[in-house]
């Protein structure tokens, strides 16, 4: 479970495709600090499990469904990426429920800059439509985020200095992708209310 504040930027310093699976070292000191074997750890959203580490990094495999859903395809050598770690018992949650399960990924449709912040708008297709609503949360790239706007097939996000510092959102170009994890609750009352329409389909015998 994470919150989606992220700790550090981290680095990608291996990336070996394994037939339909990966294996990807990346460099994060503060991910790693009080990392153990097992732990999991949040690389742009994505949760992944330590299976090896050293001082300042840490190796984890990423398994077929993971590299189909996410950018993690898209990674190479020397890209930035966000890391968090779990969050602890007790801990202050700060942004929102975080699971590190993405749902897929976006593109970014456009890019407007203000003084102080910048507006980025997202692409949304339709499954996921649903689940995305305007002040509603949302984790892109692994970045606990308000939704600003929202349309059928796009959202928006502001972003502060610092987001867009602290962060790989500041990066962001038009065409660029990202991964996405909807809000939890947004799910489960969504499933909630499609097996309660499909009960209500049903006549008794």
């Amino acid at each position: 479970m994470f919150t989606g504040l992220i700790e550090e930027l981290g680095e990608i310093v291996r990336w070996q495709q394994i037939g339909d699976a990966g294996r990807l070292t990346v460099r994060g000191p503060l991910a790693v600090s009080d990392a153990a074997h097992g732990d999991s750890i949040s690389v742009n959203g994505v949760c992944l499990t330590v299976t090896e580490q050293g001082d300042d990094w840490f190796t984890a495999d990423v398994m077929g469904q993971t590299l189909a859903m996410s950018t993690i395809g898209q990674w190479a050598v020397g890209d930035a990426v966000n890391l968090e770690r779990a969050a602890s018992v007790g801990d202050r949650l700060g942004g929102h429920i975080v699971q590190g399960h993405i749902d897929g990924t976006t593109t970014v449709l456009e890019r407007r800059e203000h003084d102080d912040w910048r507006v980025l708008r997202f692409s949304l297709d339709a499954a996921h439509a649903p689940l995305v609503v305007d002040k509603g949360s949302i984790a892109i790239d692994g970045v606990s985020l308000t939704v600003s706007a929202a349309g059928d097939d796009w959202f928006e996000v502001s972003l502060i200095p610092e987001t867009l510092e602290k962060t790989t959102l500041g990066r962001k170009q038009v065409g660029g992708t990202a991964n996405i994890e909807t809000d939890i609750l947004a799910r489960h009352v969504a499933r909630l209310v499609r097996f309660g329409a499909a009960s209500e389909g049903r006549t008794d015998s």
